[in-house]
């Protein structure tokens, strides 16, 4: 584990630890974990379970299906990984606030979060309040933990980080970078199966091709995310009605 105590870091309590580093293990992540750009450290809820069992559920209070994690066992786990007040304290959970690409790229620009992850029918809601966790959704969809959710949130916050991606500007045009899904892409060869690319792209002149992504990615958001494009603040062309 990377002891840099400036380093954006990755706090993980789970009762899996061998899911990670998991994805996070490869292609831009993993190569940005291994040279120190980034830091993952994981630890196992169970070790701070005081029975000979490790037990960390009990059944829920006024009954129902299913288990809860327990507060006690819990806030041990978090007390015990030591995580500085400055550093965000999230719970992966589907009644979560939405992850956002604004909410990661401050998640990014901060020294990285202690990040829980909730199994079973969920947490005592007490440990919630007394350790002030934030609960974070990935989607409207409930997972069967929150390791892959978690996976997801530290992958496109190490993406920002930076020195990680190859080019500075990559991440700029991104979706949802200004509030909108991202313009289509196209490459070689000039022509697939009938289908060339179109002939703006190929033209060489920036500006106009800079205005065709823009209506393309105006024009994408309308039909595939109404909520967003009626939710944006940022400027609209002049062909929006």
């Amino acid at each position: 584990m990377n002891s840099n105590p400036t380093i954006w870091r990755a706090t993980v309590l789970t009762l899996f630890p061998e899911m990670f580093p998991g994805p996070l293990g490869v292609s831009l992540a993993g190569r940005a974990l291994s040279s120190g750009l980034w830091a993952l450290e994981t630890r196992d809820i169970r070790d701070s379970a005081t029975d000979r069992h490790r037990s960390v559920d009990d059944t829920p209070a006024g009954g129902g299906p299913g288990m809860v994690l327990r507060a006690d066992v819990l806030a041990a786990a978090i007390d015990a990984a030591g995580v500085a007040s400055d550093r965000p304290r999230l719970l992966m959970s589907p009644r979560g606030r939405p992850l956002t690409q604004s909410w990661v790229a401050e998640l990014a620009a901060g020294l990285g979060p202690l990040i829980v992850c909730g199994r079973f029918e969920g947490v005592d809601q007490r440990v919630i309040e007394a350790r002030a966790l934030e609960e974070v959704s990935v989607g409207d969809y409930v997972l069967s933990g929150g390791e892959i959710a978690a996976m997801a949130l530290i992958d496109a916050c190490v993406r920002l980080l930076p020195g990680v991606m190859g080019k500075c500007e990559s991440g700029a045009d991104e979706s949802f970078s200004e509030g909108l899904l991202e313009y289509p892409q196209y490459t070689r060869p000039q022509t697939f199966e009938g289908r060339p690319i179109p002939d703006i792209l190929t033209s060489g002149d920036h500006a106009k091709v800079a205005a065709w992504r823009q209506a393309e990615a105006e024009a994408l958001t309308r039909a595939r995310r109404p909520d967003l494009w009626g939710g944006r603040k940022g400027p609209k062309s002049t062909t929006d009605g």
